[in-house]
């Protein structure tokens, strides 16, 4: 008999007829006449619970029935009699896939800690909490696709590996095929990257967004989406090793455009979230963060707030004072860190904040200079209790200031001529941005460690799994 998702049962209840379901036991009560068994097949957050006869069914079998059994069930589906639920089968037919002994089975009902289920990563997708993370995720992965289908951008896959370094902090993993116990040298005693397999030094990717301004400058509007990495050794609940990263680039756009591109996207998606996994929500504001399906609807109900990096310092000082304490200082020229950022956001203008025209000294090579000689039309988009989800700019399309920048913060411009050739060969004005996957992810669950949003984490002295 065909098998009906669990999801499908509860948009379509099929009353009175025999339905086949498959998952896992999340738990069995009972007495010495009947069991019931709470089977959850990953489709929703909804468990569907089973009625067995005890006099129908063998022993033995119904023994082996513990949690994180996998069983299938064929039964009628009727309206519950019982609390907790609308639906249940009463079962006819049970088939015992694979058992769990309960004396080894990690994930018994009762409360497991974070770090806890970090440690059994292959497992942890079958909590409540973690099935709900994850079908979120998926929808946003959907919805950002669709959303650019929608819009016109064509999607662009970008290098893995390659030799350039887009954010020029080096901090990236390399890639060999040379025998580190057995390095081949030049005379002059460096590593001869010439006979490595690509023949020259390269790395895993920290954006592709390089690539991907080629594209936009021959295509139009383009994103990309895919895996990025950077080996920075910082254990904080904010950063992986292993991420993933939605660029969008579109030719024929300024800064105003491109703040308006980013708002419309965030709100797109948040609201997509809030439409098609309202139970995952509800189920995450419950358990995990009381205020979780308010701030979303906050979001997206309201105007972000635009200012300057320059009034945003002047805001900052103020607050310094008026007596407020930040734990890294406030001046004009400093890298805002996350405090000064939810400041703003959380505190000051109880809004989203898109915040431009940083120094140039703390920005990169590839961003608009302003007339002022001080800025660029560098942008960042600020959310409560994460800071920065997007960071993004105008991009210089001035090939000799572009070059003379990019030489002024140290970026190999011989080794870069690929991307500079943009900006001799019908050069034009355009803009883009980099979500980070998993802080939106982050945002749109109310989850408080990274490393909770992806399925395996990669972070310093972790590549388990």
């Amino acid at each position: 008999m065909k098998r009906t998702k669990i999801a499908d049962l509860i948009q379509n209840p099929t009353y009175g007829q025999e339905v086949n379901i498959k998952g896992w036991v999340r738990t069995k009560r009972g007495s010495k006449h009947v069991a019931f068994i709470a089977l959850n097949d990953g489709s929703c957050i909804h468990n569907l619970q089973v009625v067995a006869g005890v006099e129908d069914f063998d022993a033995d079998l119904l023994k082996e029935i513990t949690t994180g059994a996998s069983l299938s069930v064929i039964g009628i589906l009727v309206e519950s009699q019982g609390k907790g639920q609308t639906m249940e089968v009463q079962a006819k037919e049970i088939k015992l896939y694979g058992t769990a002994d309960p004396d080894t089975y990690p994930l018994q009902k009762k409360g497991h800690s974070m770090e806890f289920l970090r440690e059994i990563a292959h497992l942890r997708p079958r909590t409540n909490t973690f099935g709900a993370v994850f079908r979120i995720r998926h929808n946003m992965a959907y919805a950002i696709h669709k959303y650019f289908h929608d819009h016109g951008f064509y999607y662009i896959h970008t290098p893995i590996i390659t030799a350039s370094d887009a954010e020029g902090a080096g901090q990236m993993f390399q890639v060999t095929t040379l025998d580190l116990e057995n390095l081949p040298r030049t005379e002059s005693g460096e590593v001869d990257y010439s006979q490595d397999f690509f023949g020259t030094e390269t790395n895993l990717t920290v954006s592709g967004q390089l690539e991907g301004e080629l594209a936009a400058m021959a295509l139009g509007a383009i994103y990309t989406f895919g895996p990025t990495f950077r080996a920075e050794n910082s254990n904080t609940p904010r950063h992986l090793a292993e991420f993933w990263m939605i660029e969008p680039e579109v030719a024929f756009i300024e800064i105003e455009e491109n703040m308006d591109l980013a708002e419309d996207f965030l709100k797109y998606l948040i609201t997509w979230a809030l439409e098609h996994c309202a139970d995952d929500l509800q189920f995450l504001n419950n358990m995990i963060d009381k205020g979780l399906i308010e701030r979303l609807r906050s979001v997206v109900k309201k105007d972000f707030v635009r200012l300057t990096y320059t009034e945003g310092i002047k805001i900052l000082e103020a607050a310094v004072a008026e007596g407020h304490k930040f734990e890294f200082p406030v001046y004009w020229g400093a890298d805002l860190s996350s405090e000064h950022e939810r400041y703003l956001v959380e505190q000051h203008f109880q809004a989203p904040v898109i915040l431009t025209d940083y120094p140039k000294e703390i920005k990169a090579f590839y961003m608009k200079q302003n007339d002022d000689g001080k800025t660029v039309r560098g942008m960042d988009v600020l959310f409560p209790r994460i800071g920065e989800i997007i960071g993004g700019s105008e991009r210089e399309w001035d090939y000799d200031k572009l070059v003379a920048h990019a030489k002024n913060m140290g970026v190999p411009v011989e080794k870069m001529q690929w991307y500079m050739d943009t900006r001799r060969f019908g050069t034009a004005p355009h803009a883009g941005f980099g979500l980070g996957f998993e802080r939106l992810i982050l945002f749109v669950t109310g989850m408080a460690n990274i490393r909770d949003v992806i399925p395996f984490p990669r972070t310093p002295n972790n590549a388990n799994f």
